[in-house]
């Protein structure tokens, strides 16, 4: 990741070698953050270009890392759901 613009109330970052799976599902569950007002990503090009996170909140790097414990936790959930149907 690299930090394009970071302000007391914004973020916006690079995320370099993702795709719309990772930032998608980033932005659904920041936007679940009670102080985060708006949460969204952009991919300028859809074969080459790396995806932007926009974040608006009341501290948007604490958002992120939240946002990021909480995808992490749920994958692993959901890994675990998977192994026991097997």
């Amino acid at each position: 990741m690299e930090i394009i613009t970071s302000k007391r109330y914004e973020l916006e970052i690079l995320v370099e070698g993702e795709t719309h799976t990772l930032c998608n599902a980033l932005r659904k569950i920041l936007m679940e953050d009670e102080t985060v007002k708006s949460a969204a990503y952009a991919i300028e090009h859809p074969i080459v270009g790396e995806p932007k996170l926009y974040i608006k909140a009341k501290s948007p790097k604490k958002s992120l890392k939240i946002a990021a414990e909480t995808l992490k936790e749920r994958c692993e959930e959901f890994k675990g759901l998977l192994e026991s149907i097997e």
